[in-house]
């Protein structure tokens, strides 16, 4: 790893939510950096080197050093690159809301969001409600401010802004409108778009879409 150790380096994947947090995060604070795209049924011996414990990504490495877990990894981003687009609010109670509902994120929309690929069924009606209703507490917690934080784009947006481009593929297979229920939060995620560091970081919405009805036939087969 020596080359590197001067370097910024993101392992991960183009379509992963978790992955695009640390490349909003990066781009956001004008962060140039090397991507290495995993193939995560042949994981890299970086990778493994990198993440022995979960042995997933993203993994940032910076001065040659690892850092695993997405929302860790953007705060350490906000922590080091500390002089350009503060993610994070200075006051304490404000920056322990943010990271609340930081978390609430992968607790809620995440975990609910995973159940609407479940077959037909119990499971399947019951993932639905939960995700509507996850995204509901987001709707309310946004109300009508530009952005989670108010005025300023920050944690919890670049924590949640990698949805956005998963919601064509959870209103499909969950047969649902995020719009009609949540219209602030779709407005919300246009908004985000219109930045130039959300817009080259998130991926395409329909291959997003393609690969998960693609991993969704080989589950079925």
């Amino acid at each position: 790893m020596a080359d590197d150790d001067h370097k910024v380096i993101v392992l991960g994947t183009v379509h992963s939510l978790f992955v695009m947090r640390v490349r909003v995060a990066l781009s956001e604070k004008g962060v140039d950096y090397d991507f290495r795209e995993e193939v995560l049924t042949n994981r890299s011996p970086l990778l493994l080197q990198s993440n022995p414990i979960h042995k997933k990504i993203p993994v940032l490495i910076h001065n040659g050093k690892p850092v695993c877990e997405s929302l860790i990894i953007v705060e350490y981003i906000d922590e080091v690159w500390k002089d350009k687009s503060p993610l994070l609010p200075s006051d304490p109670y404000q920056r322990a809301h943010a990271r609340f509902w930081a978390d609430l994120i992968d607790k809620k929309v995440y975990l609910s969001g995973r159940k609407l690929y479940a077959e037909k069924g119990e499971e399947y009606e019951a993932g639905k409600k939960e995700f509507m209703e996850a995204l509901k507490l987001f709707e309310t917690e946004l109300g009508d401010k530009p952005y989670f934080g108010g005025d300023h784009f920050g944690f919890v947006d670049v924590a949640l802004v990698p949805y956005y481009c998963w919601f064509e593929t959870y209103e499909t297979f969950g047969n649902l409108s995020i719009e009609e229920h949540c219209p602030n939060l779709v407005a919300w995620g246009k908004r985000c778009m219109e930045k130039e560091s959300v817009a080259k970081s998130l991926a395409d919405p329909k291959k997003v879409y393609e690969i998960m009805s693609s991993k969704m036939k080989l589950l079925r087969v």
